[in-house]
């Protein structure tokens, strides 16, 4: 499906937020999705991904939610991230990661969901918020906040048992979306996934929650050496039908 794009800038309580934006030529209004990038910010990889997931019927909002500290990229990228360029872009990004409180996330999150249902393009109804690596964390704390709004989140590669237990038990328990959480192989042992999973199914939550084989943290992302085909792949074969239950 032809698609088109536009780069909004999304009002917030504490400035603007830049974005980017992708969505079907024509046949609208479409239902609307919320992409969070990985902490590496919006770059061609992330806009090819939102185009991708457009061209089956979405619009797809993709903010910087480190806009406070600049348009995205924060931080200077190379085309490609290898393992030794990774290591510093880790080190330079993660103070901003540690700012970003989940009380921010919050603030941004009714920003970014009110910008997006607001659209002429984007049909009433609930929406589907989506994210990778750190961008995983802020979808759940977004479907979490906005759970009327809110009918289907996943997150891939995302650092979801970093709440902690309690934090966890808060963060699900208010969800009423469908989820999908996709996990890296080197991030969550069949352990964790096991007690991941037993929060989950205390939360009443309709849910898949797996470790995508062979995979390493970034698994998603075709920019860097963290990228697997194969785990792309899964996570396209879990992620539409996700959003075609949810949404159409």
């Amino acid at each position: 499906m032809p698609t088109r794009t536009a780069t909004p800038l999304i009002p917030t309580p504490d400035g603007r937020a830049d974005a980017f934006a992708a969505f079907p030529e024509q046949d609208g209004p479409h239902p609307g999705v919320l992409m969070y990038p990985d902490a590496f910010g919006i770059r061609p990889v992330i806009q090819e991904m939102a185009r991708e997931l457009a061209g089956h019927g979405y619009y797809v909002l993709v903010p910087n939610f480190f806009y406070r500290q600049g348009p995205s990229p924060v931080v200077e990228l190379p085309k490609y991230i290898d393992d030794d360029a990774r290591d510093g872009i880790v080190g330079q990004l993660m103070p901003l990661v540690r700012a970003h409180t989940a009380e921010l996330t919050l603030r941004d999150a009714g920003a970014f969901v009110r910008f997006l249902t607001t659209r002429p393009e984007v049909a009433a109804g609930p929406v589907a918020v989506t994210g990778y690596c750190f961008g995983g964390l802020l979808a759940l704390r977004t479907a979490s906040a906005h759970p009327g709004q809110v009918a289907a989140v996943a997150g891939f590669h995302g650092p979801v048992v970093a709440e902690g237990p309690d934090g966890l038990h808060r963060l699900l328990s208010a969800i009423t979306a469908e989820v999908h959480l996709g996990h890296a192989a080197s991030d969550l042992t069949p352990e964790a996934l096991a007690e991941l999973n037993r929060a989950l199914d205390a939360a009443g939550l309709t849910y898949t929650s797996e470790i995508y084989p062979g995979t390493v943290h970034g698994f998603t992302m075709s920019d860097t050496s963290a990228f697997d085909p194969d785990g792309l792949k899964r996570h396209w074969e879990q992620l539409l039908p996700l959003l075609d239950r949810a949404l159409t």
